[in-house]
Parts: structure tokens; sequence; C-alpha cells
């Protein structure tokens, strides 16, 4: 049997493709997920190429008052980083995560492996980014992807709970979209596209 056949719903599952956009985490609100229905997402996140199945990847997950906990340590980061920046620019950044009523941090835990190269396993989780988004939306959420300045920052990446050696892959803000999502130009596949021949 085909993979394709594998789909109930073959149309819907394309015409779902054709027309995914991600929403923007500055205009979602809740309810989010239900504790079973994060579970859900998440074990569908996982089913992702995995060379080696070494599943380097694991997740945080930041709900109700560990998102303003967290926020804390981020804006006294910031406040470390630039002193210069008054009180709304440290408000901002310590409601970050206050944007919508879930967010999960995607960690990748990579590291030198004498056959998978640490490139492949970092790819491995960037796909779990995407196939969380994914599942988001399949369970009827909005979603996007983001890391900014918290997933580069070593002490903010602390503040969340990873060691020296991991890496955030991504943060997946999850809610219900109080706009409506606008799309944006898409790069043309066929002019990116070469077929090679001897």
């Amino acid at each position: 049997m085909g993979a394709m056949t594998q789909f109930n719903d073959t149309s819907s599952l394309l015409a779902f493709l054709r027309s995914r956009k991600s929403a923007s985490a500055k205009a979602m609100t809740g309810p989010g997920p239900s504790a079973t229905q994060l579970d859900e997402m998440l074990a569908l996140a996982v089913r992702v190429p995995d060379h080696g199945k070494l599943a380097p990847w694991r997740f945080v997950s930041f709900e109700g008052g560990a998102r303003a906990e967290v926020g804390k340590a981020f804006a006294a980061r910031w406040k470390v980083l630039h002193p210069e920046h008054g009180e709304e620019s440290l408000k901002f950044v310590g409601n970050l995560f206050m944007r919508a009523p879930l967010v999960v941090a995607v960690i990748s835990t990579a590291s030198e492996h004498a056959k998978i190269p640490v490139w492949e396993q970092q790819l491995s989780a960037a796909a779990v980014c995407f196939n969380l988004v994914l599942a988001a939306q399949a369970h009827g959420f909005d979603a996007q992807w983001q890391t900014d300045w918290l997933a580069y920052d070593h002490e903010a990446k602390a503040a969340m709970g990873l060691a020296p050696h991991e890496s955030i892959a991504g943060l997946i803000y999850v809610g219900r979209t109080s706009a409506a999502l606008e799309d944006r130009p898409r790069p043309d596949a066929a002019a990116l596209h070469t077929r090679w021949g001897a």
C-alpha cells in the first residue's frame, strides 16, 4: 500500500498544506490546549526522521503562572544586557511568554556521535518544531515557531532549564488567534528547483 493511501482524506490534507500559515504570537488568546491535548500534540511532534533513533530533543512547556515566573528571569537578564532600556522595555520582555496560553520550548540535545553528525540531530529537532506546529493546528489551535534572543543567551536558556550543551530549536507559541491570519508571498518553488542531469 502506498504512503498516500494511508490518509483517509488526501484532498483535505493537500488543502491544509496549500493554505497552512503561521499565526502571530502577538495576537493570541486562550484557551490553550488541555493536558490531554498537549500530550497528544507532543506524541505527534516526535514522529519525525531521526537517524540512529537517538531522540536528540526534549520539551519544556510553560503554562499558567510559569510564563510570568520565567518572564521575571528574562526581564532581569535584559536589564543586565541593556541597562539603558526603560521599564516599558523590561515589561515587554517579561511578558514574552504571556502572549500565548502555551509556549513549548523544543530543546536540541544534539551531541557528538560516532555515526550520526550533530547537524543531522539538529535537523531532526527542527522537524520536531514544525511537526508540533502542525499538530497544534490539527487540534484546532493556532501556532507560531519563534526563537528570539532567548534562544541564544546562556542565562535565558538556563532560566528555562537547559543544560549548557543544549540549544533551543524553537519556541512554539500555541493559542487561538484574535486576528485573521494573513498569508505572505511564498517563494516560487519552480524557480528554486534544478533537475540534475549528466
